[in-house]
């Protein structure tokens, strides 16, 4: 080990005993930002490189959780506007997106991966594939990975309130008893993260400083933290400093 890495290990070290007797937050939701600039930052014509060493560094931030405790994380890998990008770009993003979910779902994995986003907006064959991962976790016991993919708040939002007027429609309700009794319990019932606790703690990496729809209607209450580190630079030092960060924080929820 050199002096480097021996230096960087103290602090790790010290850093994780900061965080002893401090809240932890049950669900971290995480927009990993900055895959590009990585790749082009280090050389590379081919923006994908910067994507496949972002996606190979997700079961590193998933152990990180599970280690601390979380229970439940959010990881937003493919956005609605980004489904706009040229083909050459993002048929080789789905197919690496595609290779997390298989990964997660591996039989030597104890995670419980969700899809979440609009499937519709997906190829085919892509939308299988991360049902298959879904169906294949299902019964673990350990934290719960939302992927979300095809994901955008606003499409969120629509499809709950759509979601919710089809059901009480199949129960032969009308618009108007349906006005009558709608609050923000029946919305958020039809949520994709519908059954989960909201995010405590969001975190964006790349050093941009905006939600850009995510988890818009969940993120009401929650915690934010940015980080100026690319995501595949993105370190375990830098995982602890949001949640010592965030321990820290008095939270009062609208209050």
């Amino acid at each position: 080990m050199g002096v480097r890495d021996a230096v960087y290990a103290v602090y790790e070290r010290r850093l994780r005993s900061h965080l002893d007797g401090l809240p932890v937050p049950r669900h971290v939701a995480i927009m990993v930002d900055g895959n590009r600039r990585w790749a082009r930052a280090a050389g590379f014509d081919d923006v994908s490189h910067g994507h496949v060493a972002g996606a190979q560094h997700i079961t590193n931030l998933l152990q990180w959780c599970s280690e601390a405790g979380v229970a439940h994380v959010t990881i937003w890998l493919l956005s609605t506007d980004n489904l706009r990008r040229p083909a050459e770009e993002l048929e080789p993003l789905l197919q690496i997106i595609g290779g997390v979910a298989d990964e997660l779902a591996a039989p030597s994995t104890p995670w419980r991966v969700k899809a979440v986003g609009a499937l519709d907006l997906l190829p085919g064959a892509m939308a299988e594939r991360l049902k298959r991962a879904e169906e294949a976790t299902a019964t673990r016991d350990g934290l719960t990975v939302n992927i979300a993919v095809g994901y955008g708040g606003r499409r969120e939002i629509a499809d709950a309130v759509r979601s919710l007027l089809q059901e009480h429609a199949a129960k032969g309700g009308t618009l108007e008893e349906l006005a009558e009794i709608i609050d923000v319990d029946h919305i958020a019932e039809h949520l994709y993260t519908k059954g989960q606790p909201d995010p405590d703690l969001v975190i964006r990496t790349s050093g941009e400083q905006r939600l850009g729809g995510f988890l818009l209607w969940q993120s009401v209450h929650s915690e934010f933290y940015f980080c100026d580190a690319l995501w595949p630079d993105f370190r375990r030092i830098d995982f602890y400093r949001a949640l010592r960060d965030y321990g820290t924080r008095q939270r009062r929820f609208g209050k």
